[in-house]
């Protein structure tokens, strides 16, 4: 018993002797390997930064010493291998081109259809002031890769900075470029339907974010020096709206649609094969909004636009220049049509008669005189005037308004309003209720009254203005209140329905008193 007790102890203390010795073994196998590891990556490491310095130091006595030739070659050369071996392809946007480094469009509509997605999901951005617009534009940071998706095909654009020289001795140059990154399995897709697609929203976001201009010209502008604007221009800050005209509902809304119609249909007068225009004759009574109603029209299409003075301008040629300096989305007005030239009536042969009395004055201006009216006087003609408004040259720059406003619409030419030219008619008259309605809530923020009933009814037997109704609305001082206002209003329509009742009263003792005078003469004559 005591001997197998004795053998057991023993193979007991050998274990635990065994355990003793490998324990601290194997308490040491991870430290040396994780040592091990450590040491193999600082070699790596310090092999890499061997390899990379001695590769730049090789690359720089390369662009030292190699004609830029042979440095064209050899990066034709890479780019032609890493094209064949990446499966992605690129496409640049390069934000100047040509030896004049003008701005690329293709560019811009790039950046502003970024910097949209990007202000929407991105938190860096740079911010700066537009150009043109008074507001701050959010944009990519340089080497900024952002993800964009089409019809389930991921795209990936990164700002950059290409830096050249074309000579050794030349400074470098810099300038941004957006790269566009691809799978090359989606390129038709790419290079079709999504270039497109994001040519016609940047083109769009840059419209509608753009600050809009009122352009006019001048006399002098003809003689300005070379290659300068025929147009001047400021910033158009009118504040018309829709929604602040006193109009008809109905009739304001048609012209809405109609507005918007037009500005969405490129496709459509393309198809037909009609240059993408519009045009609008505004005629009424002085006062009626026609001016008010052509900002309206920009501000709801973001258009800008172009006040034409047809009595600055000297003939057809220059009227045709004015019209090929004009850009696309805006409106060319020329109102009072029927005051700027001698366009209006019917076009008849002058008598001999007054064709000598005409010479007989200009032989009595003194040739000075001569000179001056010469030089001064438009020459503009009504077959320029059609030509400008229906011509060839009127459809460049596509979608374009032309508006003609006129207090008497029976003295312009038919030639002029014909459907073609002046596609929509809107006669702008005096003053009916819902536009009362709308000047009420626009100047005293009321939108009922117990002056309301009598001031309808006013409207109902006389005639006035959307003009001389606001004027009375205006308060004068600060203590006006709308009571006070609003009788103005009733007592201008009063003393209007005076006078037009005193009119016709006058006119019918007129028109007795020419047929008692007529009756008169034919007894007179029998006898």
């Amino acid at each position: 018993m005591m001997g197998s007790s004795g053998t057991k102890s023993s193979s007991r203390d050998k274990k635990s002797l065994a355990m003793t010795n490998v324990s601290p073994t194997n308490s040491k196998g991870p430290l040396r390997k994780i040592t091990r590891m450590a040491h193999n990556m600082i070699h790596m490491w310090a092999t890499m930064s061997s390899t990379i310095a001695t590769f730049m130091f090789v690359w720089s006595i390369v662009c030292n010493h190699l004609p830029y030739e042979l440095r064209d070659l050899l990066q034709n050369f890479m780019h032609t291998l890493t094209s064949f071996l990446n499966p992605y392809i690129q496409i640049s946007f390069h934000e100047l081109l040509g030896e004049r480094l003008r701005t690329s469009g293709a560019y811009l509509a790039v950046e502003a259809y970024l910097n949209l997605m990007k202000s929407n999901t991105s938190k860096s951005l740079n911010a700066e002031l537009g150009k043109d617009s008074s507001n701050l534009v959010l944009t990519m940071d340089e080497y900024d890769r952002l993800t964009d998706e089409f019809h389930g095909v991921k795209v990936w654009w990164v700002l950059c900075k290409v830096v050249f020289s074309k000579r050794s001795n030349y400074p470098v140059q810099e300038k941004k470029c957006y790269k566009l990154i691809f799978h090359k399995r989606y390129r038709e897709t790419i290079t079709g339907s999504y270039l497109e697609h994001v040519m016609r929203e940047g083109k769009e976001i840059r419209a509608r974010h753009r600050q809009r201009k009122l352009y006019t010209n001048s006399a002098g502008n003809h003689l300005s020096h070379y290659k300068q604007s025929m147009w001047s221009d400021i910033v158009f800050e009118h504040p018309a709206t829709f929604e602040t005209m006193a109009m008809d509902l109905e009739k304001k809304q048609e012209i809405i649609e109609d507005l918007f119609t037009f500005s969405k249909s490129q496709d459509f007068y393309a198809r037909i094969g009609k240059a993408w225009k519009r045009g609008y004759l505004l005629y009424g009574p002085p006062g009626t909004g026609k001016s008010t109603l052509i900002a309206a029209m920009a501000n709801l299409l973001c258009y800008d636009v172009y006040d034409l003075e047809l009595t600055a301008v000297k003939d057809n040629t220059e009227l045709r220049q004015l019209l090929i300096e004009t850009s696309r989305k805006s409106i060319i007005v020329i109102e009072d049509i029927d005051c700027s030239l001698d366009l209006t009536g019917k076009r008849k042969k002058a008598d001999k008669s007054s064709d000598n009395e005409t010479k007989n004055k200009h032989k009595e201006v003194s040739g000075k005189g001569q000179k001056e009216e010469k030089s001064t006087r438009s020459n503009v003609t009504l077959s320029g005037l059609l030509n400008f408004i229906d011509g060839l040259w009127s459809a460049c720059g596509g979608e374009r308004l032309i508006v003609l406003t006129t207090n008497h619409v029976e003295k312009l030419d038919p030639a002029l309003i014909r459907s073609g030219r002046m596609d929509k008619h809107i006669e702008l008259s005096h003053c009916n209720f819902n536009g009362f309605k709308v000047l009420a809530k626009n100047y005293l923020n009321l939108e009922s009254h117990r002056m309301f009933d009598r001031i309808q009814q006013l409207l109902e037997e006389t005639k006035i203005t959307p003009a001389d109704v606001a004027e009375n609305l205006m308060p004068k001082t600060f203590s006006d209140e709308a009571d006070k206002c609003l009788s103005r209003v009733i007592e201008a329509m009063e003393k209007a329905k005076e006078a037009d009742v005193a009119k016709k009263l006058k006119e019918s003792i007129s028109l007795e008193r020419d047929t008692s005078q007529n009756g008169d003469d034919k007894e007179t004559a029998k006898t």
